[in-house]
């Protein structure tokens, strides 16, 4: 995913700033959902962003901290605005924002929301950043094309749980493994068993020697006991290699 290209583009339409905060919250829900990453999504962001979106387009300026709610159910729909976004979006992205608070996605619980509630929350951010691309000044029909197709592209499953075990999906070496399988339960330390378990097809030795590797380099924390997290470092290296693997 080109997201200096997605940036670039937007920032006719709504400035430095708020282009790259959407694409940064439409590329940090990418992720989460080739990961399979419930808690962490950014579908929150994303539509509180798009508010300040749109009361930029309407009115040149928008507010820090604004009421979504009230501005999607009372105010969007007669403002001065392009009717994809003014009727379509502002309906799309009041569901995301339901969903996102009523379906634990805002905040961590027992039970995680549905797989699909997050792929639903994907889609409506692909179509609201399609959309903001058709209407975004200087493009070309063929450029705004090239760029829907880019956020619309399938996200392929990185990691699938299979009755508690983790599977990565990907050809990667031990350490680019371990990275991907942190990063889908982050913040939670994971059982050295169980990470041994998910990465059935290595050897058991070599994957403990590349925590205690990786521990020394500080992109994991914790021991044989309590199991390893990824440390702020870890969670870097995770989101490049998921970066170039959900691209």
């Amino acid at each position: 995913m080109d997201e200096a290209r997605l940036t670039e583009a937007l920032k006719s339409l709504l400035g430095d700033d708020l282009a790259s905060d959407m694409v940064t919250n439409f590329v940090s829900m990418r992720r989460d959902l080739a990961t399979r990453t419930l808690e962490r999504s950014s579908p929150g962001k994303f539509v509180e962003t798009f508010v300040q979106c749109l009361q930029h387009i309407a009115a040149g300026k928008h507010d820090t901290k604004p009421d979504v709610d009230v501005y999607l159910s009372k105010h969007a729909e007669n403002a001065a605005l392009p009717d994809g976004l003014r009727i379509c979006g502002c309906r799309i992205a009041r569901a995301m924002y339901s969903l996102r608070s009523k379906r634990s996605i805002a905040h961590k619980n027992e039970i995680d929301p549905n797989t699909f509630d997050l792929a639903l929350l994907h889609e409506g951010a692909a179509w609201i950043m399609a959309e903001l691309f058709r209407i975004a000044s200087g493009l070309t029909m063929q450029e705004a094309g090239e760029l829907i197709n880019l956020v619309q592209a399938p996200v392929g499953t990185l990691v699938e749980d299979i009755d508690g075990t983790r599977i990565v999906h990907a050809t990667l070496p031990i350490e680019g493994e371990i990275l991907v399988l942190l990063h889908s339960q982050y913040p939670n330390a994971v059982p050295v068993k169980s990470i041994e378990g998910s990465m059935i097809g290595r050897n058991a030795k070599s994957v403990r020697n590349k925590l205690g590797d990786m521990k020394g380099r500080k992109l994991v924390h914790g021991d044989a006991a309590k199991g390893f997290r990824l440390t702020q470092a870890g969670f870097a290296d995770a989101v490049s290699e998921i970066s170039k693997l959900a691209g």
